[in-house]
């Protein structure tokens, strides 16, 4: 793979308006001249995101991402650069036409498409084995006692598992892949961590798989449930975290979902794989499921991207209350509204299926109820309220869920009806969520304390912004922003040069000066894309500045400053060497008379700007 030309990344940049590439993903506000939201990246409840039209550039100012319309797309679906570029270009009708890149940037690229690689290798192995191999006649038996067919396994390429490893092992070496490479892709192990002689074990074996694919369709995981009775394993295994796989911010069934959802206005969640199978062939293909664990903060973020709007539907047994909800409380912390549904006790949304068709189960789904409506309606009819532990039990757990509620007026109004319909008064209960959100509060800080522990141990090894003195940043700012000024300070080099050399971030004014980047956004948002990932997150960070009236003038007097602040501190240098009375009498002359220059040249320096 090679690398996107400057130019076209610049044509990309002026197409994708960056308003309208953020706005694609969830709501901006207009403030003035900028554009606002909540933050993608962390949860908050002030909006701290910004837009800026002028410099085609967003930056949050609480959690300080920042970057152009590209980084926006990278950051927000977790993709490679080159992969977001060409969306871009997709979307905007540009055309790309890619060059030869560095060895090192080439050598990533290929690892991580080798890996990509292996796993479509491996779900094709597993499929053709489901439905060739004569030892996979149980896994087809399974496949078909839960109503799937041929075609339905072809379309999403479930395959099987087998039971010698050596089968799967000697199949991938055969395409020329090595150990290393199924160890990273999470799809085995080493035997034993201290004798590489010992060989490789294969991670899965009898089981029903299932492809797990990311939002933009690559294949980059597995599901592996189990089928025998006998087998003592969980019930589903997935593959070990990698750099493309983590469960906790999959969901399945999602690169099929992400345009349905967007035509039904809701995104639905199911339990598991087989249900959302089961749902997407009945033609209800806004189906989702986590992978077999509890959903996360992650999830629901992932899902912000593309809906607001969430239904439960859950199995209707305590396991499924439980997993329900979990899910609110992760959703509604990100500001998702959600609606629940409960299936007949002993139902999952295949079977109902199965018993009661399509469209009686999408009779349900659109008769589904705001969360606690749902809920109370299922829980208190085998809770005895008058019993003051059942009650206090009750009131707990729902405290606590509305607690979780990002949403200030929505938390407010529930208390309101919740009070209501259990007879209690709004002010007692708002105190109860009060002090369950304090609780809350107090052991998210507990948790935040230890991941600022790991982040900062991570941050070690992570890209930090080139030191860049506050003056030089604003040149750069200006000189970005106008060529008249880029043109000013290339006729001022001369004079610059000594304070560049020795002054945080001179070169890359310098280099700026150099290059005279057009200063319309796309030209300077591809610009930035060229230097190395600390200068741009430097010159990022003076993104935030608004443009003076007068950028000449303005530039002037901040380069007038930067020379009178260097040979001030030089002037002072050379006093208190002429103070020193062991100064060589040879030496004396010299030095007074270069302060002398000096001072002509500070009375001076209004003038010495070059127009």
């Amino acid at each position: 793979m090679g690398r996107i030309p400057e130019e076209t990344i610049e044509m990309i940049i002026a197409a994708a308006d960056i308003v309208d590439v953020v706005g694609s993903y969830f709501p901006l506000k207009r403030a003035g001249s900028l554009f606002k939201a909540n933050c993608p990246f962390h949860n908050e409840d002030t909006p701290s995101f910004t837009v800026n039209p002028a410099w085609q550039s967003f930056k949050c100012f609480g959690c300080g991402e920042s970057g152009g319309a590209i980084g926006f797309v990278m950051k927000h679906e977790n993709i490679p650069f080159v992969d977001a570029a060409k969306k871009l270009a997709s979307r905007f009708g540009v055309t790309v036409i890619e060059e030869a890149s560095s060895p090192e940037d080439d050598r990533k690229r290929r690892s991580i498409s080798r890996l990509k690689e292996l796993n479509n290798l491996t779900a094709r192995f597993y499929h053709h084995l489901l439905m060739k191999s004569p030892d996979a006649q149980h896994a087809r038996d399974y496949m078909k006692s839960r109503g799937f067919t041929a075609e339905t396994a072809k379309k999403w390429l479930i395959g099987w598992a087998p039971k010698n490893s050596n089968v799967y092992l000697g199949h991938i070496r055969e395409q020329k892949y090595n150990g290393r490479e199924i160890v990273n892709a999470g799809l085995g192990g080493m035997k034993d961590q201290n004798n590489p002689r010992a060989g490789l074990y294969h991670k899965f074996w009898d089981q029903l798989m299932f492809p797990i694919h990311n939002q933009m369709g690559d294949v980059v995981g597995f599901s592996g449930r189990i089928l025998r009775a006998d087998d003592k394993r969980g019930k589903y295994i997935n593959t070990s975290d990698t750099i493309l796989f983590n469960k906790s911010k999959l969901l399945f069934a999602l690169h099929h979902a992400i345009k349905p959802m967007g035509k039904e206005k809701f995104a639905l969640i199911c339990e598991g794989q087989l249900d959302a199978i089961a749902l997407h062939e009945a033609g209800v293909e806004n189906a989702i499921a986590p992978l077999g664990t509890a959903f996360t903060k992650e999830h629901a973020r992932l899902l912000k991207r593309y809906t607001d709007h969430i239904t439960l539907c859950y199995d209707g047994d305590s396991a499924g209350l439980a997993a329900a909800d979990k899910a609110f409380a992760q959703l509604a912390a990100a500001g998702l509204t959600v609606r629940l549904v409960h299936l007949p006790d002993g139902d999952d949304p295949d079977t109902y299926l199965k018993t009661h068709g399509v469209e009686k189960f999408r009779e349900l789904i659109a008769g589904a109820k705001e969360f606690f409506e749902a809920k109370l309606n299922k829980e208190l009819p085998d809770i005895n309220i008058s019993s003051p532990t059942d009650r206090a039990t009750l009131l707990k757990s729902l405290a606590g869920l509305v607690a979780s509620m990002s949403d200030t007026l929505l938390r407010d109004a529930t208390i309101q009806s919740l009070a209501i319909r259990l007879r209690l008064g709004a002010d007692e209960f708002r105190q109860l969520v009060f002090e369950e959100k304090q609780n809350a509060e107090r052991l998210n800080k507990r948790l935040d304390r230890r991941d600022k522990k790991q982040e900062a141990a991570a941050q070690a090894d992570a890209v930090q912004p080139s030191l860049m003195d506050h003056t030089i940043a604003y040149l750069c700012h200006l000189s970005l922003a106008s060529a008249e000024v880029s043109d000013d300070l290339n006729e001022q080099l001369e004079s610059l040069d000594e304070v560049l050399r020795v002054t945080a971030g001179g070169e890359l004014l310098r280099t700026i000066l150099a290059r005279r980047p057009s200063p319309s956004p796309a030209a300077r948002q591809a610009f930035l894309l060229t230097l190395p990932e600390a200068d741009q997150l430097a010159l990022e960070r003076t993104f935030t500045t608004d443009l003076p009236v007068d950028p000449r003038k303005a530039a002037e007097e901040a380069s007038n400053l930067l020379l009178a602040s260097h040979f001030q501190k030089k002037e002072s240098t050379l006093r208190a060497q002429l103070a020193d009375p062991h100064l060589p009498a040879d030496q004396l002359i010299p030095l007074l008379q270069e302060v002398k220059d000096l001072q002509e040249f500070l009375r001076n320096l209004d003038s010495r700007f070059i127009r």
